[in-house]
């Protein structure tokens, strides 16, 4: 069985937020969490980065003095002894990347921007729109069963298409949209979702 995991909020601190509380730019604090949009959340992103002459170096440094939420380490190597585990991100390779070996290289999917020669980050390139949901589409037509779990809007499609579906630590506006979820607030209530998610799909 697979265990199918969000990354920030879930394993990692959010990214832009950690950027916005470096530069100050409140608009940049916004999220998944705030607007169920990607695509309209990312085109923002882009223009603000613009107005300001940030580039990746900037983002990339701030990402550096990151590290794994509180007691993410070590749930995540307790997952890993009882599910098979894939991450469905959608970061990017450029930011997550460098964070990995902190989580002891989990398997992630995620995306790829588009950062021209004057380390600009003109665009992105998604794997295919919803990767989360058509990914976990994907691994049930290998005839996994599938728990996902995630904390914003745009993890709802996955846990909708799972077996089971898991919101961990999400905010107010995401449990009134989507109250048909068991919601775990720390790890060892996700650990315990978890474990009764997957006794319920295989019948004990």
């Amino acid at each position: 069985m697979l265990a199918c995991l969000d990354l920030e909020g879930v394993l990692l601190p959010e990214i832009w937020i950690a950027f916005a509380n470096k530069t100050g730019i409140e608009k940049l604090r916004l999220t998944t969490r705030d607007i169920a949009d990607y695509d309209e959340l990312m085109r923002g992103r882009l223009k603000i980065l613009n107005e300001n002459n940030l580039k990746l170096a900037d983002i990339q440094d701030v990402i550096k003095t990151l590290s794994p939420l509180e007691g993410a380490n070590k749930f995540l190597t307790w997952l890993k002894s009882e599910f098979q585990v894939i991450i469905l991100s959608d970061t990017f390779y450029q930011f997550a990347g460098p964070l990995m070996g902190s989580l002891d290289y989990p398997t992630l999917f995620c995306n790829e921007l588009i950062v021209n020669d004057e380390d600009r980050i003109t665009g992105y390139r998604l794997r295919q729109n919803d990767g989360k949901t058509e990914a976990v589409a994907a691994l049930k037509g290998l005839n996994f069963q599938v728990i996902a779990a995630g904390d914003s809007y745009n993890d709802t499609g996955m846990l909708k298409e799972a077996d089971a579906g898991i919101l961990f630590c999400p905010p107010t506006n995401v449990i009134k949209d989507f109250p048909q979820f068991p919601i775990a607030r720390n790890y060892e209530e996700f650990k315990s979702t978890l474990l009764k998610s997957r006794a319920s799909l295989i019948g004990y």
